[in-house]
């Protein structure tokens, strides 16, 4: 048992702002696929349906726990593309692409209620639906090793241990003394540690990290740098995918022809991630999911960011 009991005196910590945390009313746990984790083993699901366009850890948990998944198909506009006709003990998981689809969540969960799961780790700000299962998580947003928060009204019958993250920040602190690409090898270390984790409850330090943060600037300086990358770049753009007044984007997804154009900006030290490559061996080339991991140009625009920074990525494509 840890001694949570507040010292006195002695050497400092680090000084963090004292605030609150955007998801308060959450169950907060270490990472997102154990809040999907918490959900099937809360509901029992014997079957889920899932997106082509979704990365491989989504399949932990259910692998872990032995519980079925069926992929379905999603379009041009990022939304399900299949009349799927949920049974008793089935349910189907939807993300919230890169913050932008609120109003789709909203239209599924009007369809399907409770056999709903919203997958938001793309979109931290999107408020929960009442009474839909639906998780988050904090990496994708913000400079923490860990976290995660989960809206689920069907308690484990457990208690959780909370976890520890004070030596997994090694890729965050080397980031800001050296340079991201100094610590690059121990970012993917990091990732790899998460894998096959147990759930636990969020640790004490992610906890505070994450009460530190100003998130209004932070979402207003997200907004403000995809409509400025959306402005000049629109038209060029093969996927269309306005900001909704209470959008909260993660990155700018911009689908280009260039297939060169991914590996320009990185050389040009802007680094472009590829959601998922995973997805080439789950299905074919004709497939939607297919052409979107292969084209789609993920562009950094959160709150690090200023406008001469996006004038820079417009420059540069």
């Amino acid at each position: 048992m840890i001694n949570r009991q507040k010292s006195i005196g002695g050497y400092f910590e680090l000084e963090l702002p004292q605030g609150s945390e955007y998801h308060n009313a959450a169950i907060a746990l270490n990472t997102g696929r154990n809040c999907l984790e918490y959900i099937l083993r809360a509901r029992g699901y014997r079957r889920v349906y899932l997106p082509y366009y979704s990365c491989e850890v989504l399949l932990e948990p259910f692998n872990k726990l032995g519980v079925e998944y069926t992929f379905y198909h999603i379009n041009e506009r990022l939304e399900l593309d299949e009349d799927i006709h949920l049974q008793d003990g089935e349910a189907l998981l939807c993300i919230n692409y890169f913050g932008l689809k609120q109003n789709h969540v909203e239209r599924l969960a009007a369809k399907y209620g409770q056999q709903l799961i919203v997958d938001n780790t793309q979109a931290f700000y999107a408020h929960p639906l009442e009474g839909i299962d639906t998780f988050y998580s904090c990496r994708k947003f913000f400079g923490v090793p860990d976290g995660a928060y989960l809206y689920c009204d069907k308690p484990l019958d457990e208690e959780l241990e909370q976890d520890q993250s004070w030596d997994k920040m090694t890729h965050l602190l080397k980031r800001i003394d050296i340079s991201s690409e100094a610590a690059y090898k121990e970012f993917s270390q990091h990732e790899e540690q998460l894998k096959g984790s147990p759930i636990k409850t969020m640790s004490a330090l992610t906890h505070r990290i994450m009460a530190s943060i100003d998130y209004q600037q932070a979402s207003q300086r997200r907004r403000g740098n995809y409509q400025i990358l959306d402005g000049a770049l629109k038209a060029k753009n093969r996927i269309s995918l306005p900001l909704a007044d209470s959008a909260v984007p993660m990155v700018y997804p911009s689908l280009t022809d260039d297939e060169y154009l991914r590996k320009r900006l990185i050389d040009s030290k802007i680094f472009v991630a590829q959601y998922w490559p995973n997805v080439l061996d789950w299905c074919e080339a004709d497939c939607k999911a297919y052409q979107l991991t292969q084209c789609l140009l993920p562009l950094p625009i959160d709150q690090r960011y200023s406008t001469e920074d996006m004038n820079r990525i417009i420059e540069l494509i």
